[in-house]
């Protein structure tokens, strides 16, 4: 346990808190899949927030047509104020296409979707579904930086389970990368990222100013992006970052289509673009071996954390890992994020209308004509 402030605000767990904050003026936005359905994890948060009573909660639900209608009536057995926005359904879909909106599919696009609707409140808070170990204190940890003038406030944890580190991204590619940036320049934007405990972590709040002006990555790179604009729209003065204590949600394997490799590479070219974005100018032709190098000094240095709290670590696979990592150092290409709520050419209602015509059309079958706002 420990205290010590550092760049930006840090807010320590130190007494279990669950301080008092504007829940009431705040919306609590939770992505999910179909993978989510009835899941453990997703009903232990869903019955936290009952508890916390949010002024709204919005789900962006990535689901198939066969899918969306029960997954909406699991939904509605909580007690909240909450509204199920069906991201793939046909009017969004097209609509967004006609607006050159569509493009890639992924947790961010779920989430850009959404925050037009939480937009609606003082307060933003982004959760994600999977958490085992939920409480009903995040969302007023998150928050009581916002009622006390920040703008910006992130999550961090400490990734320890079954006897071994986790956050192999973050400790292995995210923090090693930003490290070995930091050494060909002092450019503010790199202290920034770096003062972050675990910039990876899902779960961060806004004031409705900072959210709607956020320009949201499309797939994994969200939380890196999001702390880019961040560092634009609140700065080191405006940001915080809290303890949420213990926490364990799913894991990913390192290969396959979704796993922790082909993630790199999304989370790889939000963090460049966000350097870039900056007035970085990274010297690409040397940066992956230099990469390697600070991750491989990472590695030397968690086997001894590991050794010394008597955990399992395989130095081997963390190498391993660290090979298939580089190669998603490299310059970023085709810049597709999502403009900002502030400056879309598409208005958050108009999302609500088709988003709920599509799903009622999907659930009873039922044609929805309705004039929408162009």
């Amino acid at each position: 346990m420990e205290y010590v402030q550092e760049r930006i605000a840090t807010l320590h767990d130190l007494t279990d808190p669950a301080p008092d904050a504007p829940t009431d003026r705040a919306a609590v936005v939770l992505p999910m899949t179909e993978r989510e359905y009835a899941g453990l994890a997703a009903e232990r948060v869903l019955s936290e927030l009952e508890h916390v009573d949010p002024a709204r909660v919005v789900v962006p639900l990535r689901a198939s047509a066969e899918r969306v209608g029960p997954f909406a009536d699991w939904l509605s057995k909580y007690d909240l104020r909450l509204s199920v926005l069906w991201c793939d359904g046909p009017r969004l879909t097209s609509r967004l296409a006609d607006e050159g909106l569509n493009g890639r599919r992924g947790k961010g696009r779920d989430v850009w979707l959404a925050l037009g609707q939480a937009l609606s409140e003082e307060f933003v808070v982004v959760h994600d579904a999977d958490t085992k170990t939920y409480s009903r204190s995040y969302v007023a940890r998150l928050l009581f930086p916002l009622s006390h003038g920040f703008e910006f406030s992130k999550a961090y944890y400490a990734r320890v389970e079954n006897d071994r580190l986790y956050g192999r991204l973050f400790r292995l590619f995210y923090a090693p990368l930003v490290a070995a940036l930091a050494e060909e320049t002092d450019a503010p934007i790199l202290d920034y990222l770096s003062a972050f405990r675990y910039a990876l972590a899902g779960e961060f709040a806004a004031t409705n100013d900072v959210a709607r002006r956020l320009r949201v990555q499309r797939t994994w790179g969200l939380e890196v992006g999001t702390l880019g604009d961040a560092f634009s729209l609140a700065g080191f003065d405006g940001s915080a970052q809290v303890d949420l204590g213990a926490y364990e949600h799913d894991h990913r394997a390192v290969g396959g289509p979704t796993g922790l490799s082909e993630m790199s590479r999304s989370v790889g070219a939000a963090l460049l673009r966000a350097v870039e974005d900056h007035g970085v100018d990274p010297a690409y032709e040397t940066l992956p071996e230099r990469y390697a190098e600070s991750a491989r000094r990472f590695v030397r240095q968690y086997a001894v954390d590991a050794a010394f709290n008597g955990l399992d670590y395989g130095r081997g696979e963390e190498y391993e890992q660290i090979e298939r990592y580089t190669d998603a150092v490299a310059a970023p290409v085709d810049d597709d994020r999502l403009p900002a709520w502030a400056d879309a050419p598409i208005s958050a209602s108009t999302v609500a209308e088709l988003a709920e015509a599509d799903l009622q059309e999907a659930t009873d079958g039922a044609v929805v004509e309705r004039e929408v706002d162009r």
